[in-house]
């Protein structure tokens, strides 16, 4: 299965079903061939009927991300995301954040190998050879972590292995680390796909990549950015039920923009607004 050059990250709360439909001119123009999307949960009972993620027809074609350790709740949602007609799907083996990770969920199965193993034979025994993916950190506390796991990978036939160039301690903060990076795709017998701090890729790159926050920033940075926000005001409203929560969604996009130049001097009032309204005048 070839590999797409260029895959948008999945940003919890961000990059939606919504925000992929609203924006897909703009992924289409970016070069983006494909999408993961924000975790969702893997457990027993999963209703893939219920995930407005998951609902036909997509914008961009999408790889199903789940997180959790339990392995027999992740084959019953391969299972059912398989049957829908998914030909891909990933393990979030990479959220930072503690409450997640504290409870050997995201990054915390790094500290789990037994586990982690278990995950990923059961995703590649589930979705076949070349069709499941792992998206993971360096490491939860060192950024040798990762490395003495590759062996474990490789025994799996992959689809790829997505590496955000932190750790899950350093979240967003600090700088990738490159050279840990290097030495990943050196010891992977699965393809490596580059994450953190990615940029959007040039003409002529043919390193697949996968990016998030940089997609954001070159939302906000457009010189019709009022109006792509204007646009997703509108699909938000469509959707979600109440002002508060389109102004909620708003501002999380509006978080990726408030550094940039044209945002910074509005943020301080649009982080106090109540209505879409007042966010998109």
């Amino acid at each position: 299965m070839k590999l797409p050059r260029l895959i948008l990250a999945p940003l919890r709360g961000v990059t939606t079903r919504c925000f992929r439909e609203t924006f897909a001119p703009e992924l289409r123009e970016a070069g983006f061939e494909e999408a993961t999307t924000p975790f969702l949960p893997a457990m027993v009972g999963f209703n893939p009927a219920k995930e407005r993620e998951l609902e036909m027809p997509q914008s961009i074609p999408i790889t199903p991300q789940f997180i959790g350790k339990s392995p027999e709740a992740l084959r019953e949602c391969l299972r059912r995301v398989k049957d829908l007609g998914f030909a891909t799907a990933d393990l979030n083996a990479g959220c930072p954040f503690p409450m997640v990770r504290n409870k050997g969920r995201g990054a915390g199965l790094l500290k789990t190998p037994d586990v982690l193993e278990r995950m990923v034979a059961v995703g590649c025994e589930t979705m076949g050879e070349g069709a499941f993916s792992v998206k993971t950190r360096l490491g939860v506390e060192s950024p040798d972590e990762l490395a003495g796991l590759v062996e474990t990978f490789n025994r799996y036939p992959l689809r790829y292995l997505a590496v955000h160039a932190r750790t899950a301690r350093q979240m967003y903060e600090g700088e990738c680390d490159g050279a840990r990076l290097r030495e990943i795709v050196a010891l992977s017998l699965a393809p490596v796909v580059a994450n953190g701090d990615i940029g959007l890729p040039v003409e002529g790159d043919s390193q697949p990549v996968m990016v998030g926050r940089a997609f954001l920033r070159h939302l906000g940075s457009r010189a019709d950015s009022r109006e792509l926000l204007a646009r997703y005001a509108a699909a938000l409203g469509e959707r979600l039920c109440g002002e508060a929560q389109v102004v909620g969604k708003l501002k999380e996009l509006l978080m990726y923009w408030r550094h940039l130049p044209r945002w910074k001097r509005l943020w301080p009032v649009l982080k106090l607004a109540r209505t879409a309204a007042e966010i998109v005048v």
